[in-house]
């Protein structure tokens, strides 16, 4: 009876040993062909051997596998160090199959177990003696903001000067973007004692529970990436179906609901639902309305509404009855071709706007032009067009604006003293092949653009990508702050975050860098460009300023839930063209991008302490690929129905589903976020981070991982151990003057808080949907609340929901 259980269980083990050796020798043969590391192959082989020795020699067969561990853990060690990440990868699969060879009934002799298995148990002692010690690996940068400069007051948060302190008027709670609140209620010593105040459903979709993931909402990608306002004692927000609703800011009991019913075919094409934000603007009163305190929120059929902002109801006098179409002098526009997500920027009676013009689909889209309207009126005031002349204007009824220019659809800033609106633009479409480019486009592209709030005109333009081929648009308006120069004199700076994860500092009346903060342009990689392109053979650095930017990949980088797919990750690493960051998109051959679209910082931007002179910035790493391929190959057999832009795009078929057409160009482009067969990323963690520089020293202060695993796993599942690997994120974070960070963000559905001056978590509460989006703070009644909207997000897959909740300190911490 026991020499049948043994001999079953060692031939069950000897096959599966076999098939994994099997997997591991042919792989890594092909791995080692391609220049990669040997080791795969060489441990297949052994598995192997181990596995036929199972049959008629168990000793040697356990001395061949406990020899294969003891290669493996100096190997892992020599190659990565003691870093659990990456020694976790390449050892618990094996640790696991060694594990598995101390049962009792695998592989035995006859003789006593201990005298079986001591090679193995010797083994495995090795390897977990080398888990355990990378267990105490920090991948933190650790340091606090001196005592001093915590206390310090500095100078006058000047872009604050019209905010009263309880409100939170803007988008980032002033119009400079800074995201700082002066309320100092809840500190780090009492942070603790926060509690919810209140939670209200918006009532903008019907998913609820705990395990409802955000997705496809009737054929749209679903995010609530909203950051309310809030004005007196009143809050405004708009929902990813375009609903506009004010609530109490004490109770959070809804005060108005404004439905403005988009159109239905526009919906129908939109590939997301998304509304960040509402901007508030008094009338002036030597202007004559009936309508003088109002929201202006975006519709995603392609309108702007303004609304009273007492009532809810439509401003009759502002454009056609309360509304005005943001498709006029934009030609034709095929439905789901252009809409705005991000709030207008409000001031100088004037809403300015641009928006979202989709990405990849060819060459002779909508224009990116940037609209001035009249803000009691609605009247078109300027535009700014970068292929007219001359480039402010002011259109006809029947002008169409230059097609296919750079467009910018983040949320914009502005120095009202300066009377400067900054515009974040992005690409000419589409973003990986600019062999169409005209020079305005390139000249425009992926930078800050200053323009006269009044009268549009082009005061300055700072690129901080040429020629851009990766999509490395400029997600969010610069954040402002006052610094002093090389000189000790304080100039009037702005930061300017970028999806690379560098920091520009300029001065925001010129554009030019500040002094003490320069900027260098450095070689990049420029081979492989396809010949009717080409590709810039420098790319601006900022020379002084902290970089969140990653290290170059390595194939030592590449991750994995196994052995098995690290192995697939490597494979695919040694078959793709990459030299680094800025490697052009090649013809016929995958590309590494990495940064990549998805930013370091995206569309959250970051936040500045104007006081201390501490920036806060959250990242995130994804690595994508891309390959760009002949057009012929997917419209010759008819997969990609040709369109010359007239009426509506013509669906795609098989293959071209998730392929950019790019239509008008030689080309098509995959894109695709770089994941191994397990749905598990091919760079291996540290996947998300909270970082604050000091402004003035231009050093990292502190830099700590954020975020766990929970929410995440192999396969798309959203259930996991909660491992402390940073996760992605996406949305912004906040600071007070109370010394505490605030952030939503990260994947694993969590509000934090930290302190400010260590970057220590210390509070946290679990959301009951994704938190990607930017929390607020204000007062009201004496009590200052944090405030959240947690309703998920597609791209990320978080859990999906319309909630918004306030928290404040219970009693028992009340001042």
């Amino acid at each position: 009876m026991h020499e049948t259980r043994y001999k079953l269980w060692s031939a069950v083990t000897s096959a599966l040993l076999a098939l994994v050796g099997l997997y591991l020798t042919f792989g890594g043969g092909e791995l080692l062909l391609l220049g990669g590391s040997w080791f795969y192959c060489l441990a297949g082989l052994l598995m192997l051997g181990a596995a036929i020795g199972g049959f008629r020699a168990p000793r040697l067969a356990l001395r061949l596998y406990a020899a294969l561990l003891l290669l493996a853990t100096i190997w892992s060690v020599a190659e990565v160090g003691f870093n659990i990440w990456g020694l976790e990868v390449r050892l618990f699969t094996l640790v696991g199959i060694g594990v598995w060879m101390l049962l009792p009934w695998v592989w035995r002799t006859g003789t006593s177990w201990f005298t079986d298995k001591r090679e193995i148990i010797g083994a495995l002692a090795v390897s977990c003696l080398a888990l355990l010690i990378s267990c105490f690996t920090s991948y933190s940068i650790d340091g606090s903001v001196p005592a001093d400069r915590m206390a310090s007051q500095g100078q006058a948060d000047t872009a604050a000067d019209a905010t009263p302190k309880a409100d939170w008027s803007a988008y980032g709670r002033t119009m400079a973007g800074d995201r700082y609140s002066p309320l100092d209620q809840i500190t780090p010593t009492n942070v603790s004692h926060l509690k919810r105040a209140w939670m209200t459903r918006t009532g903008d979709t019907q998913q609820s529970g705990e395990d409802a993931v955000a997705g496809p909402d009737q054929g749209h990608e679903f995010n609530l990436e909203l950051t309310p306002i809030k004005v007196g004692d009143t809050l405004y927000m708009c929902t990813p179906h375009s609903w506009v609703i004010a609530m109490d800011a004490a109770t959070g009991k809804i005060k108005w609901k404004f439905d403005p019913h988009p159109a239905q075919a526009d919906l129908a094409k939109n590939v997301y639902l998304a509304c960040r934000g509402v901007s508030y603007y008094r009338i002036p009163d030597e202007i004559q309305t009936s309508c003088r305190s109002r929201i202006y929120s975006p519709v995603a059929d392609v309108r702007m509404v303004a609304l009273d902002a007492e009532t809810g109801k439509p401003c009759d006098d502002f454009g056609d009855h309360g509304f005005i179409s943001l498709r006029q002098y934009l030609g034709h526009v095929p439905h789901g071709f252009h809409f705005v997500t991000s709030p207008p920027l409000v001031a100088k009676n004037r809403v300015i706007t641009g928006g979202w013009i989709f990405d990849n689909q060819a060459n002779f889209e909508p224009s990116g032009a940037i609209r001035a309207f009249d803000a009691t009126t609605g009247e078109i005031a300027w535009v700014w067009d970068a292929g007219h002349n001359p480039e402010t204007w002011k259109p006809g009824p029947d002008d169409v604006l230059t097609r296919d220019t750079p467009n910018a659809w983040g949320v914009y800033t502005a120095d009202t003293n300066l009377g400067l609106v900054y515009i974040p633009t992005g690409n000419s479409p589409p973003d990986n092949w600019g062999g169409t480019r005209r020079p305005f486009d390139d000249a425009t592209s992926s930078a800050t653009i200053a323009l006269d709030i009044e009268t549009g005109e082009r005061r300055w333009t700072y690129q901080t990508v040429h020629h851009d081929l990766w999509d490395m648009d400029i997600p969010s308006g610069p954040s402002m702050v006052d610094l002093p120069d090389a000189n000790g004199q304080t100039v009037p700076a702005l930061v300017q975050s970028t999806k690379r994860g560098e920091f520009f500092v300029l001065d925001r009346r010129t554009g030019q860098p500040v002094p003490g903060y320069p900027v260098e342009e450095r070689a990049v990689p420029t081979a492989g460009v396809v010949p009717d392109d080409h590709v810039s053979p420098t790319q601006p650095f900022p020379a002084a300023m902290p970089s969140l930017t990653p290290a170059n990949l390595k194939e030592s980088d590449m991750w994995g839930a196994t052995l098995l797919d690290q192995m697939v990750c490597r494979i695919q690493y040694r078959q793709s063209a990459y030299e680094g960051q800025f490697t052009p998109p090649h013809l016929g051959k995958t590309t590494i991008v990495y940064p990549a679209f998805y930013g370091i910082v995206d569309w959250q931007g970051i936040t500045i302490d104007p006081q201390r002179k501490i920036m806060l910035a959250n990242a995130s790493y994804l690595p994508f690929r891309i390959k760009l391929d002949r057009r012929q190959t997917l419209e010759n057999p008819g997969t990609l129905p040709k369109w010359n832009g007239a009426g509506e795009e013509p669906a795609a078929k098989g293959d071209a589903l998730s392929v950019s057409p790019d239509y008008g160009t030689p080309y098509i482009a995959y894109t695709n976020p770089w994941l191994n067969p397990l749905q598990i990323p091919c760079k291996g963690p540290v996947w998300g981070t909270l970082t604050a520089i000091d402004l003035v020293t231009k050093k990292i202060v502190w830099q700590h991982p954020v975020g766990t695993t929970r929410d995440t796993g192999p396969l798309r599942t959203h259930n996991n151990i909660p491992l402390p690997t940073g996760i992605y994120n996406i949305g912004g974070n906040i600071v007070t003057k109370g010394g505490v960070v605030f952030m939503g963000a990260t994947a694993d559905d969590y509000l934090r808080a930290f302190d400010l001056a260590t970057g220590n978590v210390i509070w946290r509460d679990r959301l009951p949907a994704g938190g990607q989006a930017t929390p607020m703070s204000y007062e009201v009644g004496g009590k200052q609340y944090v405030l959240i909207a947690a309703g998920g997000h597609g791209g990320l897959g978080t859990r999906s929901g319309d909630y918004i909740i306030a928290y404040t300190l219970d009693s028992s911490a009340a001042p």
